[in-house]
């Protein structure tokens, strides 16, 4: 007989909405977390606000996460990791460790949303100094000292008087191999900017970027106001290179709209680091067998008509471990793999 249980491994945006989906149908979801506490990246990561509406992202992380929390139709399994996986759909066994313990879970479906991490600007390339300038700073990074209300020079905690932000930096790249848009970066350094102004209100920002990608109704709830109301400057212009010069950062490139070499001063420089698949996506596909993309996010096989099937009958994905995805996309998306479950659990009855 096939378990009506539904197993969530993950227990980001993507999998607190398939929990809540789960149980608002009356069936028991069992989400499987590896940290001790919900909330996925913007949690752990410390995102102070939301992209592009501004939403205060420990408040909307505490709205997600009171719909599975003290739901008696969905089971939480805290500091618990996957280890292996046998049966299929209407009969799958699923190990894990929790807690230094072995455990074996049942479930008719399964729906991985284990996310995805922030690529390391030092990793592959060392061109913009993230680990040898203090003043050199991430997205993410910028984001804790906004959580933080703290929004300084890094060096001498000083507020800063001019700031630059570098896109592309870990997508849009053949020589690293993710060739991909990261599809929200220029989102958030358009909001982040914003931001800066209200941290720093005389400061100098510029975005150096190869072209802007708003899509959706970015364009008109960040991209221009950023410009025309918060007076941020957008350079057409790839950054090459970052020195430290007396006590500025010269960042060094090329202005494509006026095609010459450039050579600016900046109090800080924020990369605005790309989308990866998380390590948790790659080792859990291995262990459904599910087919990874050429850059290892989890491919899913229906093509624009079914965004979160994969190869594995039963096993469905939702959320950024399928590719780059916002709040939104990955909501979404885990709305379609409730309804998907539930369907095969049906069908395998």
């Amino acid at each position: 007989m096939a378990s009506e249980n539904i197993i969530v491994i993950g227990g980001g945006p993507a999998g607190l909405e398939a929990a809540r989906g789960i149980a608002e149908l009356g069936y028991k979801a069992i989400l499987i977390e590896k940290r001790d506490r919900l909330g996925g990246t913007p949690d752990e990561a410390d995102y102070a606000v939301l992209t592009p509406d501004m939403r205060d992202a420990g408040e909307a992380m505490d709205e997600m996460r009171n719909g599975v929390l003290d739901n008696p139709d969905v089971e939480i399994m805290y500091n618990t990791t996957v280890t292996g996986t046998e049966g299929a759909v209407g009969n799958f066994k699923v190990k894990a460790e929790t807690d230094g313990k072995e455990v074996e879970i049942e479930g008719g479906a399964v729906i991985i949303a284990t996310g995805f991490q922030h690529f390391d600007p030092g990793r592959e390339t060392q061109k913009y100094g993230y680990y040898e300038h203090d003043d050199v700073i991430t997205l993410v990074d910028a984001e804790k000292m906004f959580k933080a209300g703290n929004f300084v020079r890094p060096s001498n905690g000083e507020k800063p008087k001019s700031v630059a932000f570098i896109q592309c930096v870990g997508s849009r790249d053949r020589q690293i191999g993710n060739e991909y848009c990261s599809k929200v970066c220029c989102g958030m350094s358009s909001k982040q900017a914003i931001e800066v102004r209200h941290h720093s209100p005389d400061a100098k920002i510029f975005v150096f970027y190869i072209d802007m990608r708003m899509y959706g109704f970015w364009e008109n709830e960040i991209y221009w106001p950023a410009q025309e109301k918060h007076k941020v400057n957008y350079i057409k212009g790839m950054a090459t290179e970052i020195i430290k010069k007396g006590d500025h950062l010269l960042v060094k490139g090329e202005d494509t709209t006026l095609r010459r070499p450039m050579e600016v001063p900046m109090d800080m420089v924020i990369l605005a680091v790309g989308m990866e698949p998380s390590k948790g996506t790659r080792e859990v596909a291995d262990i459904f067998g599910v087919k990874k993309n050429k850059y290892n996010f989890i491919e899913t096989t229906g093509g624009a008509l079914n965004t979160v099937a994969t190869n594995v009958e039963g096993v469905f994905a939702a959320g950024s471990c399928t590719g780059p995805a916002d709040l939104e996309d990955s909501v979404s998306a885990a709305g379609s793999a409730v309804m998907k479950s539930v369907a095969a659990i049906r069908k395998a009855t």
